[in-house]
Parts: C-alpha cells; sequence; structure tokens
C-alpha cells in the first residue's frame, strides 16, 4: 500500500486519496475501490440489458459501437493520460480481484455508461438492431423522441447574494435509484501535472458525473464546478471526444473560467450535455456556461446567482438541440424549479451560506400545487412520492418511479480555499426510502429488486483533502 494513498468511509461515504502520475493514481483508485468497482460493473452490465435490451458484450464488441472511437481519441493527446488512468485502474482492480476479469474497455464504458445509453444510442439504435441476431429479419421503428435524461437541482451565487460576498455552490442529483447506488464516493486527486482537485464520483470514475468538483489553482485561488444537465437533448456528434474526458481536462487543467470553457468545449461531441455552474475563489466571479452540440453560451456577473433546473436558457439550444425539455411548464420538474429556485435565492439574499444552501437543497415547496409537498417537482425531488397526475409528457417518469435526489453537495468559497465540502448521501432532506415498504406499495417496480437499496437518514459530513505540500507539475 502507497503511503500516499488511502481510504476512509463515513457516514454513507468512501473517501479516497490518490497521488502521482495516471498510472500511479490509477493503480491505487482501483486496489482501493476494488469490491466496488467489481460490485459497479456487475450491476452496470445488468442494468444495461435491463434498460436497453442490449448486453454489455454489444456496446464491447459490436462493430458500430462508440467504445471504438473512444478508444482511439482517448489514445491520443491531451487524452492520453486519463487512458493510461483508466488502463491502471483496472489493473489495480485486477490485483485484488483477478477472477473479475476487469478490463480497461470496462471501465472505459463504466465511466460513459451515461453518456453511452442516453446520447450515442438514441442515435444508433436503428443501425444496431439490424444487426443483432435474431429469430427473424426487419427493421425497428424504436425512437428515442424524448431526448436525454434530467438530472439535478444546483445554484452558484456570489457578492450581495451570499452571507460574506464570496461564491456559494450547491447541488443534488436526481436520479433513478437503480443507477445511483454508487454516487457515493469522494476523490481527492493529486495529479503530478495539472492541480489537485476533490470531487463527489462512483468506483472506477476519473470524473465526477454527478458533477461536483473544487480545484486549487494557487493559494486562496481555484474553482468551484458544478452542473445541471440539459433535459431533452438531442444532439451527438460521434467523431467528438466523450464528456468524461473533456470534463476532466478542463478540471485538472483550467485555473480560469475562460480556459474551463476552451478545455471543454473543444473537441466537443454534445455528450452529458449540460449548464455548467463554475466560480473563480480568487475573483469571486461566477458563470453560466450552457454547452450544447453546435451552439453553446456564457454568462458572467460578480454579484447575483445562477440557478440549475434541467432547461436551457439559450433559445437555440432549447429549440434546436432539445426535444420538449420543459422549459417554462411548471407541471414538469424543470419549470417548477425554474420559478422555486429563484424565489428561495431571494428569501435568502445576503445570507447564502453553506447552512442555507443545505436548507435549500432540502426544500419541498410545490409551485404547481402552491403548498409544501415534496414530489418530482421540488428541489429536493421525491418521484417516488409523485403519482404524476399533472404530466404533460406521460411516461417520462412513470408515477412513483423510485428516483430522486439521492444526495446533498455544498461548498462555499472558504471552504473550496482548503478543498472542503459538505456531503449528504441520500436525500439531501434527510428523508429515508426503504425497499421493501416501498416495493409492497408499488409491486410494479419488483423487477428492480436486486438494485434498490435502502436510504436511511444520514447526516451532512464535511469532507477536506489533506495535501501533500508537495509542488504539481503544470
Amino acid at each position: 500500500m502507497s503511503k500516499e494513498s488511502y481510504r476512509k468511509d463515513k457516514n454513507g461515504w468512501s473517501y479516497i486519496c490518490v497521488r502521482g502520475t495516471a498510472a500511479q493514481r490509477g493503480y491505487e483508485h482501483g486496489r482501493l475501490l476494488a469490491e466496488e468497482i467489481v460490485t459497479g460493473i456487475r450491476e452496470a452490465k445488468e442494468l444495461a440489458i435491463l434498460q436497453t435490451g442490449l448486453s454489455w458484450d454489444c456496446f464491447l464488441y459490436d462493430a458500430g459501437s462508440i467504445l471504438h472511437k473512444w478508444r482511439e481519441v482517448l489514445r491520443r493527446e491531451p487524452y492520453l493520460e486519463f487512458y493510461e488512468e483508466m488502463e491502471a485502474i483496472a489493473e489495480g482492480v485486477c490485483s485484488v480481484r483477478p477472477e473479475a476479469g476487469i478490463t480497461v474497455d470496462d471501465i472505459i464504458l463504466w465511466n460513459g455508461f451515461e453518456e453511452l445509453t442516453n446520447y450515442w444510442l438514441p442515435t444508433t439504435v436503428d443501425a444496431i438492431y439490424e444487426r443483432l441476431p435474431g429469430q427473424g429479419g426487419g427493421r425497428t421503428r424504436k425512437h428515442f423522441i424524448s431526448g436525454a435524461h434530467d438530472h439535478c437541482s444546483a445554484f452558484i451565487a456570489t457578492g450581495s447574494y451570499t452571507a460574506d460576498g464570496r461564491i456559494v455552490l450547491a447541488h443534488n442529483s436526481f436520479t433513478p435509484y437503480e443507477n445511483s447506488n454508487h454516487s457515493n464516493v469522494i476523490q481527492y486527486v493529486e495529479p503530478d501535472k495539472g492541480y489537485p482537485f476533490i470531487m463527489q464520483s462512483q468506483p472506477g470514475y476519473i470524473h465526477s458525473m454527478s458533477d461536483f468538483y473544487l480545484t486549487k489553482t494557487g493559494k486562496g485561488q481555484g474553482l468551484m464546478i458544478s452542473e445541471t444537465t440539459i433535459g431533452g437533448f438531442c444532439a451527438y456528434e460521434p467523431e467528438g471526444v466523450p464528456e468524461f474526458a473533456r470534463i476532466r481536462l478542463a478540471v485538472q487543467y483550467a485555473d480560469t473560467l475562460n480556459l474551463f470553457v476552451e478545455k471543454f468545449w473543444k473537441h466537443n461531441n454534445g455528450g452529458y450535455a449540460n449548464t455548467w455552474l463554475v466560480g473563480d475563489v480568487g475573483t469571486n466571479e461566477i458563470m453560466r456556461f450552457e454547452a450544447g452540440l453546435k451552439f453553446f453560451k456564457v454568462d458572467k456577473t460578480t454579484d447575483g446567482y445562477y440557478a440549475g433546473f434541467n432547461a436551457p436558457e439559450d433559445p437555440r439550444i432549447r429549440n434546436l438541440e432539445c426535444d420538449n425539455c420543459g422549459y417554462g411548464d411548471i407541471r414538469r420538474h424543470q419549470g417548477a424549479r425554474q420559478v422555486r429556485i429563484p424565489q428561495l435565492m431571494e428569501r435568502y439574499k445576503g445570507a447564502i451560506d453553506s447552512g442555507t444552501a443545505k436548507q435549500i437543497l432540502s426544500d419541498h415547496y410545490d409551485v404547481y400545487l402552491g403548498k409544501e409537498n415534496p414530489c418530482s417537482r421540488t428541489v429536493c425531488s421525491h418521484y417516488e412520492l409523485d403519482e404524476r397526475a399533472y404530466m404533460s409528457q406521460p411516461g417520462r417518469p412513470v408515477p412513483f418511479q423510485p428516483r430522486g435526489a439521492v444526495d446533498g453537495l455544498v461548498a462555499a468559497a472558504e471552504d473550496a480555499e482548503s478543498l472542503a465540502l459538505h456531503a449528504r448521501w441520500g436525500s439531501s432532506c434527510g428523508m429515508p426510502f426503504y425497499v421493501e415498504p416501498f416495493l409492497e406499495k408499488h409491486p410494479q417496480f419488483n423487477y428492480l429488486r436486486p438494485y434498490l437499496k435502502d436510504r436511511p437518514t444520514r447526516p451532512w459530513t464535511r469532507w477536506e483533502a489533506e495535501e501533500s505540500g508537495g509542488t504539481a507539475q503544470r
């Protein structure tokens, strides 16, 4: 065991510290989280067939799989170190669980699972269907008209909106519970090149995916980074670079807001399209960066806030690259939070800090019904409680789907200076979820039983990086 790497477990979270070259940090990552990586990939393989009808082997070996293009672009600069890191993660896993047979291709697909199933696959499902062996011929008429899924609530605030005039960042993840069993990893990464950072993540991931990062680019300097997905997004360019590699490059090497945009946007493929909320700790300037495929929009301020609610403000992205994104529809969670988050920002104006940020993430006010009502439309979402009586888009998601806010992440600028964050595993508000009572009431979801886990109430926990004090090569 390297004295520079270690693991801690507390309040539902697993925290790992890895340092060094791509090979060093990857190997230690794989070794420290081997059991969780094996379990996570096994569940992903089973969920792939359950949710798409296609096997993991199809994604690995089909001639048209995007994996082959991803592997090619990841072996080129400036992304090569991330491929080497993923190779080393697989090696670290195999040092503990050799019988599992985890390969670098498994790690790549695992890192890109969201993009694989919700961005690339809808563009090519007809061609894949024609190549599948079966009992007959023919073509499919399957179409993914609803666009990409949407996942989060978030805000970033600065200036007169915060208690000390500095930046506050907050985020929670809206996710089907069966897909979020492993988002309880906090990684501190101190690379030999670039800047150290801390992030919420998953075992085996080189990026966050739930997307909460703090970076340290100098004394009192760094970036605070989060996002919300753009719901209904349906544009994709398979020749580009997967989002998980582009965001990792921007996180590890950008020291300004402009450089973050530049590094993320280069080789853009539209995968996992997001509204990025980024703050500069040194200048207190914050940015909203809406990144589509052909279009992007950047807004900045040193006095104000930006809210993330899964719908884009840019009318080009909203109308030309999305299908029914829910913008302005308060029957939907996008439109409802488009109204509610600004209400909360004004209520707490001048007092927003890490404590009030936790309260905002825990909010259960339903603007459509005008009352406290934890449901799909609230900042802390609870789809499992929602009969979806007011759906404007039937089937997305279905009534009482086991889905909702599975975490809460908060950081103020003073936290970011020491690479520290406040995290809650489980619903942002602390409301528990227990599998057996839920399935007894909603047996239509029994098919998900193997993948649903109890989510008891857990406390907020502050995680802080323990830096080595060394100077990384830029």
